[in-house]
């Protein structure tokens, strides 16, 4: 993802979830989706729909999260 793209979709997910810790981060040897984080957590990925611009977020639960 494009550096411009990142910035927007930090600032989205920091609006949406009210979390200021929020963070998306370039991927080093992907260029179609991003990492989100809260502070140092892995959240999932966000990828990005060439064929129509919008963007998917990905996010796996463990079972032992839950516990």
């Amino acid at each position: 993802m494009k550096p411009d793209e990142i910035r927007k979709l930090d600032a989205f997910f920091k609006r949406t979830f009210q979390n200021p810790q929020m963070q998306v981060k370039a991927r080093p040897r992907k260029e179609d989706s991003a990492e989100v984080y809260v502070g140092e957590e892995f959240l999932g990925i966000v990828f990005k729909d060439e064929e129509d611009g919008d963007y998917n977020f990905s996010m796996a639960i463990l079972d032992i999260d839950l516990a």
